[in-house]
């Protein structure tokens, strides 16, 4: 076998015949020139599910996806085989009442209804104990306990996925992870492996556009959007259907952070997220998301304004659908026990209730078994929905039986239906009775391995997302890329991932390939795509800022009086004021003494939105206070200082006249006005052409 593999390699043709070689039992070799099942049947087509004609839903019969998919989700014991890495929220649901005209599920249809529910979120490609602020897609999972069975929605922080066909789901996490011979690079996509799939499926490019943007670095899961990702079918009580995709929107505004952050977050604070999501709930500022759909016609298209809705690499603008706002979740208590409640949570996008349908996406389909299949191993055995934090919040009474870990003591002798002997229970429950009965819809085609055409166009939408951003969101999204790419060893995957640049913007493949030293190759990018201004981050009204965290930096002769006014007014707007001081202790005395939270040691950055200093510090060339307000000032984030508090902004090198910067004699009602305005616009993105030449955007 090894003699034939390097005659291949030599140029020579080895024969196509079915080897008759005998292999010893205790060799088991995977050197087969063509792929096959693992009982070494070969396979023309592991890109695509088999399903009931192009646009069909997949068919059980697909023994290679059952068995990739199976082997795939048992590949880890017991830590997920994805979305390792995670934290989590109890909360609660209310809805506005305003889906009732779409849907009969009842948790979204009655007006003031609330439900109780658990959020996890989580980075995809990294362990455990990989870092928080990794360049990585999100997990955005939320478990609803309605009345009328459990529902969960299991979608992510980005709106699209990588590929169209869940049968592929085993080898873009193959990609990504770490490579098997090293186990490196941990938790990130900057390697030859993930290149190298993604160049290679260009069905990826639109995903790939959202995760190498500031998109794939949230500043906190607070600030993060979440998306279904599929179209889902919605039933409503007079039996009409449309086709929605459903988004997340946080009230506390999208942001992101900036690549130089999130690389030393990783490093000083590798909890940065979760630690974020457990101390703003414990503080009292609970994180808010209003839940919304856009709503389109299930006319048996499964299209809307050109778009394939089953295909899961595509968005629908929102200027071409609105997102009509149907409720909001708060996330109100943090878990009581890591392992019980976050680790053993199970999602499955197969947990519907009356109203809530799936429709024919491949990517949806082989998640229907995908997700239950993991459970098994993962949660040891079949009965993961009796532990507390999976326990459906109804009666239930599902005759099934034994199995691990089987908590229920059922009674009755028959478990089984119809039967005489239990009273005839349990009985099949009716529509009337919020039996879940799916709506009857044809399903017919031929058997096949195939995606219809529409699936074919990988790259109008990765031009639209690219267009629609700022200038500056535009320069994060090529050094993610040309730092991403320059991690890779092979010069081919650099020259073919240009190739599918220059199928998205002209513009975008020509300064990628100068940071990489490349030549530019000549693409055929779409010129009639319509920008989406929703797709960009940056924003030109002032946010809220509850929940925002402001450093003030301060020494024993500091005005306290002045913090105390400062952390009255950021109180007050839900904001978070912590004071900074060379050494630990407090500052002052009576009334208006200040505790110090961090130190010049332990603070950096990263931790805070705006960094202020205090009137009446004395001038110093501490390097950690330099660095500290160096590195908020080259992350465009707000500056503040009163009094001689700017004596210490002048000798640090911080140009006070830049956007951004706050400055006052003291603090009255301007300066608190002016920080609050700074603060709410996340950054000060008028700055970046003073802190890093490449924000320049290029003529044009």
């Amino acid at each position: 076998m090894a003699s034939r593999r390097k005659s291949a390699r030599n140029g020579s043709t080895p024969s196509t015949e079915p080897q008759t070689e005998v292999v010893p039992e205790n060799a088991l070799r995977q050197e087969g020139e063509f792929l096959t099942t693992a009982q070494g049947l070969r396979l023309p087509d592991t890109d695509h599910s088999l399903k009931a004609g192009q646009r069909g839903p997949t068919l059980l019969e697909d023994f290679h996806l059952r068995e990739k998919i199976t082997h795939f989700d048992h590949e880890r014991i017991p830590e997920r085989v994805v979305h390792a890495r995670g934290a989590a929220a109890h909360g609660v649901f209310e809805s506005y009442g305003t889906a009732k005209d779409v849907t009969k599920a009842h948790f979204l249809a009655e007006k003031g209804r609330q439900t109780q529910v658990f959020v996890r979120f989580s980075t995809v490609l990294g362990s455990r104990g990989s870092a928080d602020t990794v360049r990585d897609t999100r997990g955005f999972a939320v478990k609803f306990h309605t009345e009328e069975g459990t529902f969960d929605l299991v979608g992510n922080n980005i709106p699209v996925f990588f590929i169209q066909d869940g049968i592929k789901f085993p080898d873009i996490i193959h990609a990504g992870k770490p490579h098997p011979d090293r186990e490196i690079p941990q938790a990130q996509s900057a390697h030859d492996t993930f290149w190298d799939f993604v160049s290679l499926h260009t069905e990826a490019t639109h995903h790939v556009m959202w995760a190498m943007s500031d998109r794939g670095i949230p500043r906190s899961y607070r600030t993060m959007e979440g998306f279904g990702v599929h179209a889902f079918r919605l039933v409503a009580d007079s039996g009409e259907t449309s086709l929605v995709k459903f988004h997340w929107k946080p009230v506390a505004g999208i942001h992101s952070l900036v690549w130089e952050e999130a690389q030393i977050a990783a490093g000083v604070d590798p909890d940065f997220h979760r630690r974020d999501l457990a101390d703003s709930i414990d503080a009292g500022a609970f994180p808010e998301y209003e839940l919304g759909i856009q709503v389109l016609p299930d006319d048996g298209s499964d299209s809307f304004d050109g778009i394939d809705l089953l295909d899961p690499t595509k968005i629908v603008p929102e200027e071409v659908a609105p997102v009509r706002l149907i409720g909001k979740l708060t996330l109100n208590r943090n878990p009581t026990n890591y392992f019980a409640e976050t680790e053993q949570v199970a999602f499955h996008t197969g947990h519907l209730v009356p109203g809530i349908e799936v429709t024919n996406d491949p990517l949806m389909q082989a998640r229907l078994f995908s997700y239950l299949d993991t459970q098994l191993t993962r949660l040891g055995g079949p009965n993961f929905a009796q532990l507390p934090i999976n326990r459906p919040r109804c009666p239930v009474n599902d005759m099934f039986r034994d199995g691990m870990h089987q908590h229920a003591v059922h009674p009755g002798t028959a478990p089984y239906r119809p039967n005489s002997i239990d009273a005839c229970l349990p009985r099949p429950a009716p529509a009337e009775d919020h039996g879940y009965v799916q709506v009857p819809r044809p399903i017919e085609g031929p058997a096949v391995r195939a995606n219809p055409v529409s699936f074919d166009d990988h790259f109008s939408q990765a031009t639209m997302f690219y267009r629609s951003l700022s200038p500056v969101e535009r320069v994060h999204l090529v050094e993610a890329f040309t730092f991403e790419l320059g991690k890779c060893y092979e010069q081919a995957i650099k020259e073919r991932e240009l190739l599918v640049l220059s199928m998205v913007d002209a513009d975008l493949c020509e300064q990628v390939a100068a940071g990489l030293g490349l030549p530019a190759p000549e693409g055929e990018p779409a010129n009639d795509v319509t920008p989406s201004p929703a797709l960009s981050q940056v924003i030109t009204s002032p946010g809220p800022i509850a929940g925002r965290k402001i450093g003030v930096v301060a020494s024993a002769d500091a005005d306290m009086a002045g913090i105390t006014a400062l952390r009255a007014e950021a109180t007050q707007l839900g904001a978070v004021v912590q004071v900074i001081a060379p050494v630990g202790g407090l500052l002052g005395r009576g009334r208006t003494q200040q505790i110090v939270e961090r130190t010049l040691l332990t603070a950096r950055s990263i931790e805070f939105d705006a960094v202020v200093v205090a009137g009446a510090t004395a001038p110093t060339n501490d390097v950690k206070l330099v660095l500290l307000l160096q590195e908020a000032f080259r992350h465009c984030k707000a500056i503040g200082a009163w009094g001689t508090g700017q004596d210490i902004l002048r000798a640090a090198g911080i140009v006070l006249d830049a956007p951004g910067v706050v400055l006052g004699k003291k603090v009255d009602d301007d300066f608190t006005a002016s920080l609050v305005t700074a603060l709410g616009l996340h950054r000060a993105w008028d700055r970046a052409e003073l802190v890093m030449a490449s924000a320049v955007p290029p003529a044009g």
